[in-house]
């Protein structure tokens, strides 16, 4: 197979989130001589629907060579330990899925395994109570974890809450520092060659052209390139997600606490999220076009929001699915432009990161090898399809029939892939992570059981130990984790004494 020549010209169609975050990376990861260009508008808004995140974010951060504290400073962050769900199993029900696992394997069998055993002899408790996350959560601390395996820090996890804007416009000031060349302009037009279909040239408004080697599509929804010029196709999601449409709106914070979780809250068309900046908290109400108007919408999320409006209700609208193909000849699509699964477990951002990461790996050459792209396409769709399940998990995952939407959702099908998860689970707990599998076992475990679905056994494995020594290793646990979390600063004093905010609260 012949090689071909080096990239030396990286074109990236967009900021925003996407944009900045791809910039940053190249600029300090690819071959030297390798020029990055960034086409952006200042004429054209993003979508900021991305301010909650999950923890591999932090290892995105540190390979740019980021400071945290700096970083929470720079962009009014907070520190997120899990996602509180609110009336999703049924009405008045509410429960954590911490970041991290829960309590610890007893010889070899995993621990929800023991806690199903005990729950079969009378023992009523929610097992988030063996999570330090959750219990840190729940009582508004927080500590980062310690690299001690022995010490009981060790069990902490988190990611962070941020501004979306703020974080565009730190990774900015990074990439440009790095050599990266931003450039103002609209495109409106993509050129391809005529014997390979790759894009030569973007045109600008105003006729101005930028030719390159690599194109990053970053421009949302529309998708420039990889739609408009490329017809990539679009897989509908819609079936099993039905919500097309958000109301977004920021708040004033209400007294000094800021919890370090994001909340989601199932309303009757969808579901609301809550999350706590240093400086606001973002708001907004994820929907059912079908079930709920926009006006509908905007009253149900100003009736369930706290603080006072810091601005005017905006409507999005989006299709949930994936395109058929992310990478086209020389045209790779991140962020919205790749697809759009709803912000539910807060992982817009990190499929971006993810993007990032498998084009680094496979990084082309002028020849663009179909192995290498076709590589790229496979674990790009298992990702977003894995994603697509645990999102269905929790619509169909509900007692709720209080409203047609969620009716609707107890018996609208799912994909075969998550029919066969939740079989396996019925029967004995029995979890397993496929491949590259986003979510690990704890995250399933905490949302099947927080939503009710508990299965009918568990791991025979798990009848080898005594009742006697299960039951005080469940006491030893729960007082270890308590007495870790009650020693714990509150998140809000962290934050002030670590990273105040650096913007205007």
């Amino acid at each position: 197979m012949t090689i071909g020549a080096p990239i030396r010209r990286v074109v990236i169609v967009g900021g925003g989130t996407a944009g900045w975050m791809a910039a940053a990376a190249l600029a300090r990861l690819i071959p030297l001589g390798t020029d990055v260009t960034l086409i952006e508008s200042d004429a054209i808004g993003t979508v900021g629907v991305g301010e909650a995140t999950i923890p591999p974010i932090r290892s995105f951060n540190a390979m740019l060579g980021i400071d945290e504290n700096a970083f929470l400073a720079a962009t009014a962050g907070s520190f997120k330990l899990g996602i509180e769900f609110v009336d999703w199993g049924a009405l008045g029900e509410r429960y954590l899925h911490p970041f991290g696992g829960f309590g610890f394997d007893i010889e070899g069998v995993r621990f929800h395994h023991y806690w199903r055993r005990r729950m079969a002899a009378g023992v009523d408790e929610p097992i988030e109570r063996y999570s330090l996350c959750a219990v840190a959560a729940r009582a508004g601390r927080f500590l980062p974890p310690s690299p001690d395996p022995a010490s009981v820090l060790s069990q902490m996890a988190h990611a962070y809450h941020f501004d979306a804007g703020l974080y565009a416009r730190f990774l900015r000031s990074r990439a440009e520092r790095d050599g990266v060349s931003r450039v103002e302009g609209e495109v409106v037009d993509a050129s391809l060659d005529g014997e390979t279909g790759h894009v030569q040239h973007v045109t600008l408004a105003g006729g101005h052209r930028i030719e390159g080697d690599l194109f990053i599509d970053c421009s949302g929804f529309r998708g420039l390139l990889i739609e408009q010029a490329l017809h990539a196709g679009y897989e509908d999601w819609s079936r099993w997600l039905p919500c097309d449409r958000a109301v977004a709106m920021p708040t004033a914070n209400i007294g000094t606490a800021i919890p370090p979780f994001t909340r989601a809250t199932a309303r009757a068309a969808g579901w609301q999220w809550r999350i706590p900046l240093q400086h606001r908290t973002g708001n907004g109400y994820v929907y059912s076009s079908a079930h709920c108007s926009d006006d509908e919408a905007a009253a149900t999320l100003n009736a369930g929001v706290d603080g006072a409006p810091l601005a005017d209700p905006r409507v999005l609208r989006f299709t949930a699915g994936r395109r058929r193909k992310q990478w086209i000849g020389n045209v790779v699509a991140l962020g919205l432009a790749s697809g759009f699964a709803e912000p539910l477990e807060s992982i817009s951002i990190h499929l971006v990161q993810s993007g990032i990461s498998k084009l680094l790996a496979l990084f082309p050459d002028q020849g663009f090898s179909p192995v290498e792209i076709d590589a790229y396409n496979r674990l790009a769709e298992t990702q977003f399809d894995q994603v697509r399940d645990f999102l269905v998990l929790h619509y169909y995952a509900t007692r709720r029939d209080d409203s047609p939407f969620w009716r609707e959702a107890r018996t609208r099908g799912i994909p075969d892939s998550l029919r066969e998860k939740i079989a396996l689970w019925r029967r004995r707990g029995r979890l397993f992570r496929w491949e590259d599998d986003l979510f690990a076992e704890a995250s399933w475990v905490a949302v099947l059981l927080g939503q009710g679905v508990v299965p009918d056994g568990w791991d025979r494995l798990a009848d080898t130990v005594p009742s006697r020594e299960i039951d005080a290793r469940f006491e030893r646990l729960r007082g270890l984790f308590a007495d870790a979390a009650r020693r714990m600063p509150r998140h809000e004093e962290y934050l002030a004494s670590n990273c105040p905010a650096q913007v205007p609260r």
